[in-house]
């Protein structure tokens, strides 16, 4: 019987997540994993939200409903604070700590909450809560697109989903375009590196 895993993406527009959800997805199956996934695109061109799920060990709905998700992704802390309601009870949230303020936040129209408060609320539902500077981890790493993969290492390498480091590694090898790659894999042991320091 393969492990059940319920995994939650969300962060705005531009920043990959919805790249994120379909390497996951591929590291799953290349480890012989059932995948089923979805996305809700939202805005996503305009900065809007995109959230996108992964059901992992042989769901055979493709719903994720609110209080399902055993590990959630945040890119954006403000998304992490919106999506909570999806995590489950004990579940793990590993969330990015750098803002990308949405329209209304930038025009002065609504505030932007502080890290603390997001803090918080994800340490009030989850057992775990990592946060981690993904976009200055993908800086580091050569791009600040890399972001996304420092995310999913840390992901992978805090043991709730069954997709290994080395086979979301072996992913990116295949499914990336070659001058991507490296960026890309250091992006990964940045993010491992990251939440094994907390």
């Amino acid at each position: 019987m393969q492990q059940r895993t319920r995994i939650y993406l969300t962060g705005v527009g531009g920043q990959g997540s919805l790249t994120a959800t379909t390497l996951l997805a591929r590291a799953a199956l290349g480890q012989g994993i059932e995948v089923t996934a979805g996305e809700i695109h939202g805005m996503a061109q305009r900065g809007g939200v995109v959230e996108s799920f992964i059901l992992l060990g042989g769901w055979k709905s493709p719903k994720l409903g609110l209080g399902e998700a055993d590990l959630f992704l945040g890119f954006e802390p403000l998304e992490t604070l919106r999506g909570l309601p999806y995590l489950k009870k004990g579940g793990v949230v590993v969330s990015s700590t750098e803002a990308l303020p949405p329209v209304a936040v930038s025009l002065g129209v609504a505030e932007y909450p502080e890290l603390d408060k997001v803090r918080t609320a994800a340490e009030s539902v989850a057992a775990r809560a990592f946060f981690l500077p993904s976009k200055t981890l993908g800086l580091q790493a050569g791009a600040v697109q890399s972001g996304n993969f420092a995310l999913l290492g840390a992901a992978c390498a805090v043991g709730v989903a069954p997709v290994s480091v080395d086979g979301l590694k072996a992913a990116v090898r295949a499914f990336l375009k070659p001058k991507l790659v490296d960026i890309n894999l250091k992006a990964i042991d940045l993010g491992v590196a990251a939440v094994n320091n907390q």
